[in-house]
């Protein structure tokens, strides 16, 4: 199969689906990792010039450890996301339509800020219009309305009830590794925050293990909406 994994920020995806990824690449699968915004205001003290590009190669280096095909950068600038600007959604229809993915995972369209959310709503889009010949793009449309999302988890779990598992067991060190490489974050939130952030996802990662009793595991929610709802399972 073909994945595309769609992030807001370029940690996003480790975060959220990094031993998810881990997992599809070990078993053969294609995935292709993408992040909307460009993470340019992460920070309070490294200015945005300066930190768009350096989260940009965290990113590259998070995906090499992942496994991902490639990692693209949609490059909107942060607090920019937005699901009616149509630049950005012929954007992330373009990296839909490159991908050509069996099955996208993204945010989930009730996390914790509205560029998370608002990427939601756009992939959400963009997954349809990427079927639409006469919207055109650099890429052409291919066939069907809609593959399967799945949404991923919010940050911490909070308002989220998972309907699928991921055993991400065999894969909670290689996430972590990627998760690592984002060190303009980990040391922010270390320094500004106090919060070992490696720490908090692994916890979460147990806390979801918890809960299909397994060592660690990511949630995960089916959007369910016609025609997304397969009948095999896609997630690994």
């Amino acid at each position: 199969m073909r994945i595309l994994a769609i992030g807001c920020h370029p940690d996003d995806l480790e975060i959220g689906c990094g031993g998810t990824i881990a997992k599809y690449v070990k078993l053969g699968h294609t995935v292709i990792m993408a992040h909307a915004a460009n993470g340019n205001m992460g920070h309070v003290i490294i200015p945005p010039e300066e930190l768009g590009p350096m989260r940009t190669k965290e990113a590259e280096n998070a995906g090499k450890i992942l496994g991902a095909e490639e990692v693209i950068n949609i490059d909107v600038g942060d607090l920019l996301v937005t699901s009616y600007d149509e630049e950005i959604a012929k954007r992330i229809c373009e990296v839909v339509r490159y991908a050509r993915p069996d099955a996208i995972i993204t945010p989930s369209p009730n996390d914790y800020m509205r560029d998370h959310n608002e990427t939601a709503k756009a992939v959400f889009n963009a997954s349809f219009s990427a079927s639409i010949p006469h919207y055109v793009t650099k890429s052409e449309a291919f066939p069907g309305n809609g593959c399967p999302i799945y949404y991923m988890d919010n940050l911490a779990g909070v308002n989220f009830l998972p309907t699928e598992y991921v055993d991400i067991s065999d894969t909670i060190e290689i996430k972590l590794e990627a998760l690592r490489c984002h060190d303009s974050q980990i040391r922010w939130m270390l320094e500004h925050d106090k919060i070992d952030f490696c720490d908090f996802v692994r916890t979460c990662a147990k806390f979801r293990g918890l809960q299909c009793n397994v060592a660690y595991a990511e949630g995960f929610r089916s959007c369910m909406t016609w025609p997304r709802i397969p009948t095999k399972r896609m997630l690994p």
